[in-house]
């Protein structure tokens, strides 16, 4: 037997559809390296004499994937929740990004960020930084050395924003540039760069042709915002006259999926031509429930984007959000659904456990290649859940365990987190 495959045992729960949940009690997890080879209730006779790992009856999932954070604004999450998204830019956002240009300070920030990420049940992310090179190289070191798989970006704007966090439209793409060469020269294995446009009201035209060259001659993933609020939208009405909609404003750059991959984030008010367009170019959306509640946006019509086979998962949207917690962000996008079924259409069904968990884990996921699932060739990503803590008088199914997880957890219940195949160590961060 090769002596790389390995075995974990527990009470094991993961998505093959977004309508269902896979569920193997006291079953076996069979890895080689970072690979899935299978799922048993019975160990198969070819595994007899390997150790395993027995978590007893914990639960066991897929880690889980944040499809859209902000780092730098896990600083002040919680705080000034009270304007909506173009007022709190200014008011909160530019202000604290600001700050990044201080090395020192953005060290003790993202210590804390990648320290509380590392501790819960995220094993993925895709992350903006800021504008500030040097500060984003400090936070992909930490990231990297945390052992999480994670896309990180340099922050690029070169308009509609304060002085002081403005670039020129070379400065961005040459500083840009240079971040990717500095990238490169460190080789990280976990980490890796998406370019990051922040939003098209922050981006000059000549902004986005110069990084559409820079995608083009390094294949970088793309991430950004869409469609997320309506002054945002009547300002990209305004500033791109000839876009058919939010969304033609970046595919006119090249910067919407097709030959890219593409996330992005909100789509809260995405209109039929514009999902139409997400779908035929394989762009991804990144659900933020909990940062369209906070910041008066509204609530994105997800059962549209499933009904219509849209790829989507889940984001955290820190500090818009305000935990980097995926188990909160699904009840949130749970309730919600509720509320605008309720209020505003009731032709569009409020979203079920199965389909978060699924968003959270293989939807997402997908995003990173084949992640966020237990079937056989998928990377081994898994987080032991202990819920003897949440204590109940009578004996639940896994599945009901696991839909008090979503209402209940924090990072008291991660038990064990593995990552590519490597078990992390949870403590010290």
């Amino acid at each position: 037997m090769r002596t790389s495959v390995f075995i974990i045992k527990g009470n094991i729960v993961y998505s093959k559809d977004v309508h269902s949940l896979e569920v193997c009690e006291h079953g076996y997890l069979v890895c080689e390296e970072n690979r899935i080879l299978g799922v048993y209730q019975t160990l198969p006779f070819r595994y007899g004499g390997i150790p395993i790992e027995d978590y007893g009856d914990r639960l066991i999932i897929p880690g889980l994937v944040d499809l859209h954070v902000h780092a730098p604004q896990y600083s002040f999450r919680g705080l000034g929740m009270d304007m909506e998204l173009l007022e709190w830019l200014e008011t909160n956002t530019f202000p604290e990004e600001a700050k990044f240009q201080d090395e020192e300070y953005a060290k003790q920030a993202y210590r804390i960020f990648v320290g509380h990420l590392r501790k819960g049940a995220t094993t993925r992310a895709c992350i903006f930084a800021t504008v500030h090179r040097p500060a984003t190289l400090l936070l992909m070191d930490m990231l990297e050395a945390s052992g999480m798989k994670t896309l990180v970006g340099k922050v690029n704007m070169d308009r509609n924003c304060p002085n002081y966090i403005q670039e020129t439209t070379e400065e961005s793409a040459e500083e840009t540039i240079r971040w990717l060469r500095e990238v490169k020269q460190r080789a990280y294995e976990h980490t890796q760069p998406i370019l990051t446009p922040r939003f098209i009201p922050g981006c000059s035209d000549a902004l986005m042709e110069r990084l559409k060259e820079i995608q083009m001659s390094n294949q970088l993933p793309v991430q950004s915002h869409l469609s997320e609020n309506p002054s945002e939208i009547d300002w990209v009405k305004r500033l791109c006259p000839k876009a058919e909609f939010y969304g033609d404003a970046y595919d006119q750059f090249g910067l919407f999926g097709r030959d890219c991959k593409t996330v992005m984030a909100h789509c809260v008010y995405s209109e039929r031509e514009e999902l139409e367009r997400i779908k035929e170019n394989g762009v991804y959306i990144a659900h933020c429930p909990e940062s369209n509640i906070n910041l008066s946006s509204g609530v994105a019509p997800v059962r549209k984007f499933l009904d219509m086979g849209l790829r989507v998962g889940m984001g955290s949207d820190v500090a818009a959000g305000s935990s980097v917690n995926l188990f909160t962000a699904m009840a949130h996008a749970i309730q919600a659904s509720k509320l605008r079924w309720r209020m505003l259409d009731n032709s569009l069904k409020p979203l079920t456990v199965e389909e978060v968990f699924y968003m959270a884990t293989k939807g997402g996921g997908a995003f990173f290649g084949k992640a966020g699932s237990f079937e056989p060739g998928y990377e081994m990503d898994a987080v032991v859940l202990d819920d003897s803590g949440l204590k109940h008088p009578q004996e639940l199914t896994v599945k009901q365990r696991l839909e008090r997880m979503v209402y209940l957890s924090d990072d008291r219940q991660i038990y064990a987190k593995y990552v590519g195949g490597k078990k992390l160590e949870l403590e010290n961060w």
